[in-house]
């Protein structure tokens, strides 16, 4: 009787209950060992490990940081702004036999949609006790390190560790950005025209103390020109009264001359007058005696 096919088929089993029996545990994973659903053991180190065949079974979870990507979401800051919020969380499997026991068999994507709800409830709680302003300004920081300590507070009970939590974009809702954009324009517009008037105002006060200044110097040069001219009028009058005072007749000739002088002026120059006016005086021949 031939035996090699006994043989080989025992063989074969024996290979599979040993391949079965062995399982290995890469160092980006935790897992654990299942005996008809209770936890039998933990497996954290990588290596080669065994378990009873067929009577339990291992169950693998991802060891490193994980992403959560939420859905936008609305949220009412205190001043009323609604703002469509879209954020991440960063998370791992801090505990592995504690996240079996809250999700089941569920796994990683029953954990995720319980750590979204989680997240978004985090996220109204934070951003509805501040402003609009805070939310879009540096200080965001802070409120992002609110949000990811109360989502990790509540994430415990899951066996999952909360590492960050981000906001990606704040913007207003699409159907509010135009009444913001024209109350901003608004806004803009009554800042505008308030600097417009302040410097119409500026510009009148320096416009008056410019004329007020011009005013008072034309008075003062107008006042220093009328005193030069009496004084130059008061010089040539005693200029003349000396020179009249010291030779009358020559005085009284040379004044004549400069008034034929200016009144025989041109060559069409007529004067009608009485042979015997002395505007002739000095013309006549017994007038230069």
């Amino acid at each position: 009787m031939n035996r090699l096919p006994i043989i080989g088929g025992v063989l074969v089993v024996i290979a599979f209950l040993a391949s079965s029996s062995i399982f290995i545990v890469d160092e980006r994973e935790k897992v654990l060992v299942l005996q008809f659903g209770q936890v039998k053991a933990v497996k954290k180190d990588p290596g080669l490990f065994f378990k009873i065949p067929f009577i339990q079974e291992v169950v693998r979870y991802d060891d490193r940081i994980l992403s959560l990507d939420t859905p936008p979401m609305e949220v009412t800051p205190l001043d009323d702004r609604r703002l469509v919020v879209d954020a991440f969380a960063r998370y791992r499997i801090a505990d592995v036999v504690q996240f079996r026991l809250a999700v089941g068999t569920g796994g990683v994507a029953s954990a995720e949609s319980r750590l979204g709800r989680i997240v978004n409830a985090s996220l109204r709680e934070v951003l509805g006790s501040v402003t609009s302003d805070e939310i879009l300004s540096e200080g965001r920081v802070a409120l992002m390190n609110r949000i990811r300590d109360i989502a990790a507070s509540e994430s415990e009970n899951l066996g999952i560790e909360v590492v960050d939590v981000r906001i990606k974009r704040a913007d207003l809702p699409t159907q509010n950005l135009e009444a913001t954009f024209a109350r901003m324009r608004a806004e803009r517009e009554r800042e505008a025209a308030d600097e417009r008037a302040r410097g119409n105002e500026a510009a009148q006060v320096v416009r008056a103390a410019a004329d007020r200044t011009a005013v008072e110097l034309v008075s003062a040069a107008q006042r220093d020109s009328e005193i030069i001219r009496g004084e130059a009028d008061a010089k040539s009058n005693a200029i003349f009264a000396a020179a009249y005072s010291r030779d009358p007749d020559f005085f009284a000739f040379y004044r004549s001359l400069a008034a034929y002088e200016i009144a025989l002026q041109g060559s069409t120059t007529t004067m009608i007058l009485s042979p015997d006016s002395e505007f002739f005086t000095f013309l006549k021949s017994d007038g230069l005696d």
